[in-house]
């Protein structure tokens, strides 16, 4: 089996919904780009630009899918490719040199981009039209496809072009999130790349955000052993949908909660309340009514208002939970990102527990002062 494992898939089964994004998105990105070339000019896509949507469309975080690689990658190669062509003898050697030159071209340029190299042996070889056609029509297309890609991955929630994103921490900040923060800088991590030749195949960002869960991953396996019950805390202060905010709010400020659970009467967890959710629900209420922040908490709080605030007002419905058997490792993920300071913890719908940052911390301390 050894022998011929590496002939066998080297990739995971994907997921549906990178499938769809990958093939809609695919097939819409051709679309606008022979749209763009009948309406210049009646001129058509090349096969190689087929390849450039594989990439852009279904690999968007892969340095050789960048904006960069595709645009200049394949017009480099173009150039080359004609200007061999217009030189040279025909011959059945013009294409292989056409690919090489766009090689080392692109690899120059850093816009090492695979189907420019398709590109240069499909003009080299005879595509018909010469200057006129072959270098609008990759130019069109590759820049049609960029733009298609811009605004599809967007749309579907992904971050494209990838290296050139500055990405904001979940403080809309430019530090970024504590998961992320890996100890190596930038520089360092493109070191590690050139040093093992990888710089074609993962990007900074990538590479970054696989240490991290490599991190993640040995910081949970310390973990192994401990369960959410372990470890949660079991004597709840909780309040009904209909509790005033008032209530809420002495909450907080009685007991130093971060959050409190809003149940229904069966027990059943209805939502969460973050200290957060109370801020930005009193400087909603202050910008409409023209008021101050603290009016604005004020006015909020009060419970002789027309219309009383209420806890359903302001809590989060759809806020990650776990269960009592769940390991203590998989809120690594779910409370180092700074968007949720507690967990809830529940058993059949009902509410028999929450797990909050600092019992996490308090556990992780434990666990490395035994070793």
């Amino acid at each position: 089996m050894s022998a011929i494992s590496g002939y066998l898939p080297a990739m995971g089964w994907p997921k549906p919904g990178d499938l769809a994004r990958a093939a809609v998105g695919a097939g819409l990105g051709l679309g606008l780009g022979e749209l763009a070339l009948q309406l210049g000019g009646g001129f058509g896509l090349v096969a190689p630009l087929g390849a450039t949507t594989v990439l852009v469309f279904a690999a968007p975080n892969s340095p050789l899918a960048q904006p960069w690689s595709v645009l200049v990658g394949n017009t480099v190669s173009t150039l080359i490719a004609l200007a061999l062509a217009a030189t040279m003898p025909s011959g059945p050697w013009v294409g292989p040199l056409a690919v090489a030159l766009a090689i080392a071209a692109m690899m120059l340029a850093r816009a090492l981009h695979p189907p420019g190299g398709a590109v240069a042996f499909l003009v080299a070889m005879g595509m018909p039209g010469g200057w006129t056609a072959a270098l609008p029509v990759v130019l069109i297309g590759s820049v049609s496809l960029v733009l298609g890609g811009v605004a599809w991955n967007r749309l579907v929630g992904r971050h494209y072009p990838l290296r050139q994103v500055a990405a904001t921490g979940v403080h809309g900040t430019t530090d970024a999130s504590p998961n992320a923060r890996i100890g190596l800088d930038p520089a360092e991590l493109e070191g590690i790349l050139k040093d093992y030749q990888q710089t074609a195949n993962i990007g900074v960002a990538d590479l970054a955000r696989l240490v991290g869960a490599a991190g993640q991953t040995a910081a949970a396996r310390r973990m192994e052993g401990f369960t959410i019950a372990d470890i949660m805390s079991r004597d709840l202060v909780t309040v009904g949908p209909g509790a005033a905010l008032a209530e809420v709010a002495d909450h907080f400020r009685e007991r130093g909660f971060t959050s409190v659970p809003v149940i229904g009467a069966d027990g059943a967890l209805l939502g969460v309340i973050y200290q957060l959710d109370l801020i930005k629900k009193a400087r909603e209420d202050a910008f409409h009514s023209r008021q101050s922040l603290i009016g604005g908490f004020s006015r909020m709080i009060d419970d002789y208002r027309s219309s009383p605030l209420t806890a359903k007002d302001v809590m989060q419905t759809g806020v990650p939970r776990v269960s009592r058997e769940t390991p203590v490792g998989a809120l690594l993920r779910l409370l180092s990102d700074g968007r949720t300071p507690a967990v809830p913890v529940v058993d059949a719908a009902r509410l028999v527990g929450v797990v909050t940052r600092t019992d996490l911390i308090s556990t992780l301390a434990q666990r490395l002062a035994l070793g």
